[in-house]
């Protein structure tokens, strides 16, 4: 019957430990394997893997073929919520600002802004890229938030109190404005086929 006290590994699942550094009765030599002298055999020494001595190793002598995305990658500045405190309350915060006070420097693809930090008043941020902790922040504290593409402004998120006050207004226009329909580009081309037939048809 099997118990915990004579639990056995499997045969040959241990192995003896190699004992290094006992003398040549080890089994190992006098130099443990290791050789004679020279890089390999000191403490802590070892060769880089494609290390050939100082020559040109393979890798560099053969040649690159291919396609490699590291030409098209999109580097981006970062700024965190922190360093936008140092601009006053309701300051427009865009690239050439940012510039400005060195807190962007060098050749960029776009600013991106993330949320470290807290963001002591409100600011209106012009930037590629933001992310949610950030965004969550800046319309926490009464900012908006523009994204840009290509160079562009591309859309506004703002507060929801931005939100709400558009919606009133929105709702306050005059029945015929608010309700007003555009035709679709459908309906206009079947009309003006309709129009058309019309004016060839003979007369009877």
């Amino acid at each position: 019957m099997m118990h915990l006290h004579n639990l056995r590994p499997r045969p040959g699942a241990r192995h003896r430990v190699k004992r290094l550094g006992c003398g040549e009765s080890s089994g190992h030599g006098k130099t443990s394997g290791k050789g004679h002298k020279g890089q390999k055999a000191r403490s802590g020494g070892s060769i880089r893997l494609g290390f050939e001595g100082g020559q040109m190793p393979l890798i560099r002598r053969l040649p690159k073929r291919g396609f490699n995305n590291a030409a098209f990658r999109r580097h981006y500045a970062i700024v965190n919520l922190d360093d936008l405190n140092q601009f006053k309350a309701g300051t427009v915060v865009d690239e050439q600002l940012l510039r400005g006070a060195n807190l962007v420097r060098g050749h960029f693809t776009g600013i991106k802004i993330l949320g470290d930090g807290e963001l002591k008043h409100s600011v209106k941020v012009e930037a590629d890229k933001v992310s949610a902790t950030a965004r969550e922040k800046i319309e926490k504290a009464g900012g908006t938030i523009v994204l840009r593409q290509n160079g562009r402004a591309r859309k506004e998120i703002r507060s929801p109190e931005d939100v709400d006050l558009a919606a009133t207004e929105a709702s306050a226009e005059s029945p015929p404005q608010a309700q007003r329909k555009t035709e679709s580009p459908k309906r206009t081309r079947a009309k003006a086929k309709a129009s058309a037939k019309k004016k060839t048809a003979p007369k009877g």
